[in-house]
């Protein structure tokens, strides 16, 4: 891109930015450059040995993060990012915009690796410096992110050659009476901050109690989901639920009510994901596809819940 274009485009953006611009915000709340070295050997061919250079990968990370945050596909990823102001903005102005496969290689480069956890492991770190610490008091749950299941029924594996839309590793699961097909992400969110801290991608059909993100010092609160398995937490704020022949009393109910008063905070990210961010019907087909796009929709919704703590100290 020539300086001239580059300073029309700055200009430009800063009429925007007049106007209010969240993703400038966003850009500053975190050190995007500490990224880079966790990802230094994702690449074998360094420049240098031929073939052309590969992307900045400070860029493709995000690239991603603005893919979760507006729900959209590898080629509506290139073309917005080609087209609007704010996302060139956000980049920080790249000669060149990278297009859909090569978004779709870094994700799946990712996906392979794990790197994804150690992104997510650098965003915490970051976190944890700004002085955003657990104290105690943490939330934990899970949502179903479903998938297609095809035109098989739901005992068939999908197989490593089917050639249906089916997820290769989504599994069946029933809540009440609806049958939901995908995978389940588990997050657990503090309750002074309100920020997911700890993250675990699974099938649909593993029950909520088999994963706990809680460790021992902390106070955990939970839905009847998880009703008669106990945490690492310190103290198990886990509502009760009636079993046969042993219905709730008065005092068991007044504890559900005050537990959920606070459980319930965490169930706002998954609103936000599969509202805003579109984000809990995934077309991707392997956990570790979906771990990866579950990473960074837990991230997009910590950039604007960082903007509204950052908002909230402004106003004391």
């Amino acid at each position: 891109m020539s300086t001239f274009t580059n300073f029309a485009i700055r200009h430009e953006y800063a009429s925007l930015a007049a106007l209010g611009d969240r993703l400038g915000e966003v850009s500053g709340l975190i050190d995007w450059d500490a990224f880079r070295p966790l990802l230094a050997d994702l690449y074998t061919n360094a420049e240098g040995r031929g073939g052309r250079p590969n992307y900045d990968v400070v860029l493709m990370i995000r690239l991603l993060v603005l893919q979760q945050w507006y729900g959209l596909s590898d080629p509506e990823l290139e073309r917005q990012a080609t087209d609007r102001i704010s996302f060139r903005h956000f980049l920080g102005y790249p000669e060149t915009i990278p297009d859909r496969s090569t978004v779709w290689l870094f994700r799946e480069r990712l996906a392979q690796t794990g790197k994804d956890t150690a992104i997510w492991e650098e965003f915490q770190r970051q976190l944890e410096v700004q002085g955003l610490t657990i104290k105690r008091g943490v939330m934990q749950d899970a949502s179903f992110i479903t998938a297609d299941p095809g035109h098989a029924s739901a005992d068939t594996p999908r197989g490593d050659q089917a050639e249906t839309r089916r997820s290769r590793d989504g599994t069946w699961a029933k809540k009440g009476s609806k049958s939901q097909f995908g995978y389940k992400l588990h997050i657990l969110m503090d309750k002074d901050y309100q920020l997911i801290r700890r993250i675990e991608t699974t099938t649909a059909s593993l029950h909520d109690s088999r994963i706990d993100l809680s460790c021992t010092g902390e106070t955990v609160y939970r839905d009847k989901g998880y009703f008669g398995v106990k945490p690492k937490a310190s103290m198990d704020k886990t509502m009760h639920r009636a079993t046969r022949g042993h219905p709730l009393s008065i005092k068991e109910n007044r504890r559900n009510k005050a537990i959920s008063r606070t459980r319930s905070l965490v169930e706002r990210p998954f609103a936000w994901m599969k509202r805003v961010f579109e984000a809990g019907h995934l077309m991707v087909t392997t956990v570790a596809r979906v771990r990866v796009k579950n990473t960074f929709s837990c991230i997009d919704f910590n950039l604007r819940q960082l903007l509204t703590l950052q908002a909230q100290a402004a106003e004391r």
